[in-house]
């Protein structure tokens, strides 16, 4: 095992998926099993300021709780307090922590000596890490165990990315073969009720729990799309099992598409780059150059992203992770090797492009490795541990960011592209869907605001000729227009001089 591939218990997933598709990264000495990799960094020892107010907690517990003899839920509760307050990634203020349970308890309407401790435990606990970061959640006991599967590549739902936003369910990206993705569901769809009940007064998770469910089984989505009236899509979920890596050859360009970093990555890398360079053997092309296309990619395990970016590196920084305790920074390495011998390269990205694909994207940036094309990504420049808590459940919790070797964090800014490619407006749409970031997120953490290397063009997608199997992706084309011209200067004269004879196009954002 190479020296990027040691014990790593970092969370760096992208948006919130449905059914819970997180980023648990678990490489050791050999695979393990997920729940001996993950680690609590520390309990916390608590201070007199924490300790009162845990006792506010203690006198919630006792009005409401219909057995307040139950000390291991009391325990629980004060287990996840102490590991926020130990390893957040910020110091967090305990007033406001427990404030947020205690109002999250208080919106249950509770009777007094009428709730279950653990509904209790779990809506406090709930309260309060939705007063962290976007990212930061408890896990259940039963969500805790999902946890575990779906970085795999395999889970049951509906294949989709998600948010909240404004009292509805916002999609971040549908993922490519699911049944969102075949039902037509699309980036930037608000979806607003699920089988008839709105969702204005739901939070995420409880939006989450309503979409998961037996595969087989069928669920109606109300959405409103920017354009047309609010519709309804009828959706069976399934086992969703997602293709990570893709390829093909493109003339004698070789394509690479990973959708997520799930285990799956680093051995379906290999494969792909060694059945292209045998099939442009076996077709006497040599390969002219390799697109990573990373589009739509809401990010997944850690040690993927670094397998990714050391496949094609010769060595220097691929990452470093800073936590609140600088002693606990890490900084990974590329090692000598590149899958591609050298091969001028383009990687695509746009705003669904988010964490482990901008690790990807940062590094191979920085490094001068490829040329970035398409949109900034989504700034999730964050990372969460899953920390295990002692009586049930666990915590995903923020505990660093991490930084591209420019020395700039991506949280909140992402990744810019070196060649900008604009969306294009139809004339007959008047507001274009606007697809979420990491800084539209209530609760997001601050980036930096050191300069990024100056964008060295900006042009419509359409510019360029469409390519893909059903010749309609314009950004692809770019990619392999600019791997065929060889520089930046011929490229761009080149759609120069094809612009001279096209017909005006719409307007571009």
């Amino acid at each position: 095992m190479n020296r990027i591939s040691q014990l790593i218990a970092f969370a760096v997933g992208g948006a919130l998926a449905f059914a819970l598709l997180q980023s648990l990264s678990a490489c050791t000495e050999g695979r393990v099993a997920l729940d001996q990799v993950v680690h609590a960094l520390g309990s916390g020892a608590l201070d007199g300021d924490a300790t009162r107010e845990l006792e506010r907690v203690n006198e919630v517990y006792d009005q409401y709780s219909n057995d307040p003899s139950n000390e291991r839920q009391r325990a629980h509760f004060r287990d996840a307090f102490r590991l926020v307050r130990a390893n957040y990634v910020t110091e967090v203020d305990a007033t406001g922590l427990i404030d947020a349970a205690i109002a999250a308890v208080n919106a249950l309407e509770p009777r007094l000596h009428g709730v279950d401790p653990h509904l209790l435990v779990e809506t406090g606990l709930d309260g309060m890490m939705a007063k962290l970061d976007p990212h930061s959640s408890y896990l259940n006991p039963d969500e805790y165990r999902e946890s575990h599967i779906v970085t795999k590549g395999e889970f049951g739902g509906l294949g989709i990315e998600v948010i909240m936003e404004d009292g509805a369910v916002k999609v971040v990206s549908p993922i490519e073969d699911t049944p969102a993705y075949r039902a037509g569901v699309e980036a930037g769809d608000r979806i607003t009720h699920l089988d008839g009940a709105s969702l204005k007064e739901k939070t995420l998770s409880d939006a989450v729990k309503v979409m998961r469910g037996r595969p087989g089984t069928a669920i109606v989505l109300t959405i409103e799309r920017a354009g047309v009236e609010p519709f309804d899509v009828s959706i069976t979920r399934a086992v969703i099992r997602v293709r990570s890596v893709r390829w093909r050859m493109e003339g004698n360009i070789g394509y690479v598409r990973i959708t997520s970093f799930t285990e799956q990555v680093e051995g379906k890398l290999t494969e792909a780059m060694t059945a292209l360079a045998t099939q442009a053997d076996s077709q006497q092309t040599p390969l002219q150059g390799i697109v990573l296309d990373l589009r739509n990619n809401p990010g997944g395990l850690l040690d993927q992203s670094l397998f990714v970016s050391d496949a094609f590196l010769e060595g220097g920084e691929i990452v470093s992770v800073r936590e609140r305790d600088s002693r606990r920074d890490r900084v990974f390495l590329a090692e000598p090797g590149d899958l591609s011998l050298g091969l001028p390269m383009v990687v695509l990205i746009n705003e669904g492009s988010a964490s482990a694909s901008e690790i990807v994207a940062g590094a191979l940036k920085d490094q001068n490795r490829a040329l970035i094309m398409g949109r900034r990504s989504f700034g999730k420049g964050s990372v969460q541990t899953i920390q295990p808590l002692p009586v049930e459940g666990a915590l995903r919790l923020t505990t660093a960011r991490y930084f591209a070797p420019s020395g700039h964090t991506i949280q909140a800014r992402g990744v810019a592209p070196d060649i900008a490619l604009t969306r294009v407006v139809p004339e007959n749409v008047e507001d274009v869907p606007h697809v979420p970031r990491e800084a539209d997120l209530p609760g997001a953490l601050n980036g930096d605001t050191m300069a990024e290397r100056a964008v060295k063009a900006t042009l419509p997608r359409t510019d360029c000729p469409a390519a893909g199997p059903k010749d309609d992706d314009f950004e692809l084309g770019c990619a392999l227009a600019y791997l065929h011209a060889g520089s930046t200067v011929v490229f761009l004269n080149g759609l120069a001089a094809k612009s001279l004879s096209a017909e005006p196009k719409a307007p571009a954002l």
